[in-house]
């Protein structure tokens, strides 16, 4: 079990630092905004997962559920918030790269309609690499879980 946050502790981080801050877009922005912000701690991202999301149209049309590789790479985009937002990034010269993603579990289905609440915190890091552990919960329940290892590195020296 990771460290809790409550959802009223901390900062919140609203949609237009969210875009401010990560360099994902549609289709691939899987982050609304934030609750619980806590600097080089932990973050509660929060997205609300609706129908229209492209991914839908084949997983699965009569039965729809998120993928869990979404569930994973939204828990990746709240440690990169966190990380930016905790260092205060220029995200125009930086670039979060996933180095590894490991214990991935996937509990329960994600459907249209529900909010995903995405409880991530640091759980070491050393220069600009970080482990992160993150935990997906729907109405308080547990829908998927991962460790992943993040760098952040400027963007020239990847381009």
């Amino acid at each position: 079990m990771i460290h809790e946050i409550e959802e009223t502790e901390g900062g919140v981080v609203d949609y237009a630092e969210v875009l401010s801050r990560i360099p994902h877009r549609y289709p691939m922005l899987l982050i609304d905004r934030a609750i619980g912000f806590k600097p080089h701690e932990a973050i509660i991202g929060v997205k609300n997962v609706t129908f229209n999301e492209g991914f839908f149209q084949g997983h699965f049309p009569a039965s729809p559920v998120m993928p869990g590789v979404f569930l994973v790479e939204a828990m990746g985009q709240t440690g990169g918030l966190l990380i930016s937002k905790s260092i205060d990034a220029d995200p125009t010269g930086k670039i979060i790269f996933f180095m590894s993603i490991t214990e991935a579990k996937f509990r329960k289905p994600v459907r249209p309609g529900d909010t995903v609440y995405m409880h991530v915190t640091v759980e070491k890091r050393r220069g600009m690499t970080y482990r992160f552990r993150g935990e997906a919960k729907v109405k308080g329940a547990l829908v998927a879980e991962a460790v992943f290892t993040a760098m952040l590195v400027e963007a020239s020296d990847h381009e």
